[in-house]
């Protein structure tokens, strides 16, 4: 089958370990199920594996791809989660939690086969390709504002560097649930988008903010740590869940942190339950994921190009016909 995968590991140039063609079908095995891929979106995850983050290159070649959207073996329209380590569903007490592509092929081929467990019917209102774009960088955004910011409507909330996957998610779920949504970007394009979207206003990395808000939906890291921080009223929360500019922040701001009792919490995915709770939410609100293109399987190098030069704004899918 035709499949995007990574054949090598190049931590400087992590392009040059992506291949495009023919890997073997899924092998089946006991508790897993095999789907028929038609839709699978792009993350910076992806653009990690290949540097090596989280890919041992003892696992080379990995197929891609976190996210799927696809028909199961019974014919059914079906989403995945891509988290893939809960006992007694598909993998053993011995295998620990991973996402795919870390222990276990990706999505970006034209099969995947993923524990039975982790695939959930795609509702009828959401076609592939948005269906596609949830179960990483949209799912991250829902656990992120809902269950470990605990923001309510009417709450302020301060999404750094619109423009990316899980920031635009943040954008458009928060302005659905009420919340006042502020956002940042160094592009202008990418400012004005996100007021669109529903942010009240969208200012350059490091901007004043008119007031100091309830929560912080941080993904970018060192280069927005010490403007997320002070943009915090006291006892506010800053959530991160990547960290795109590096992890090593110049001005860590820990007098800050303990004089105003800020809470810093750690974000990761999210669980198959918050996906289910998830594709409700868009299927009853009429929220969509913004997709900024979809491309065939066999461009799949376009859509990481786009992706390493942070030129998108929203997802990038792959489609398989």
């Amino acid at each position: 089958m035709f499949a995007a995968y990574a054949s090598r590991i190049d931590r400087d140039h992590p392009l040059n370990g992506l291949e495009l063609g023919e890997r073997p079908a899924p092998v089946a095995r006991p508790g897993w199920t095999t789907v028929s891929v038609r839709a699978a979106s792009l993350n910076h995850h992806d653009l990690w594996s290949l540097r090596g983050v989280g890919l041992a290159e003892d696992k080379l070649p990995m197929i891609l791809g976190c996210d799927a959207a696809g028909i199961d073996e019974d014919g059914n329209e079906v989403v995945l989660h891509s988290v893939i380590g809960q006992t007694g569903h598909g993998v053993g007490p011995e295998e620990p939690r991973s996402i795919l592509t870390e222990r276990y092929q990706g999505t970006f081929a034209e099969q995947v086969t993923v524990p039975s467990w982790n695939v959930l019917p795609k509702p009828k209102e959401l076609t592939f390709e948005q269906a596609a774009c949830l179960p990483t960088a949209w799912l991250t955004a829902y656990r992120m504002l809902f269950t470990n910011a605990g923001v309510r409507p009417g709450d302020s909330v301060l999404v750094q560097g619109a423009g990316g996957g899980v920031a635009t998610a943040a954008i458009v779920l928060g302005r659905a649930a009420g919340l006042r949504i502020y956002a940042t970007s160094r592009d202008e394009a990418k400012r004005k988008r996100a007021v669109e979207l529903g942010a009240i206003e969208a200012y350059e990395p490091g901007a004043r903010l008119p007031q100091r808000v309830d929560a912080v939906i941080e993904t970018v890291g060192a280069a927005t740590w010490s403007h997320s921080v002070k943009s915090l009223r006291p006892g506010g929360t800053l959530v991160i869940s990547g960290a795109t500019s590096g992890d090593r922040p110049s001005h860590a701001e820990l007098t800050r942190i303990f004089f105003l009792e800020l809470k810093i919490v750690g974000s990761t995915m999210g669980s198959k339950d918050e996906l289910e709770d998830l594709l409700a939410f868009c299927a009853t609100t009429g929220v969509r994921p913004v997709i900024d293109e979809v491309l065939p399987l066999d461009r799949a190098r376009e859509g990481f190009e786009r992706l390493a030069a942070g030129d998108q704004f929203g997802k990038i899918v792959l489609t398989c016909s």
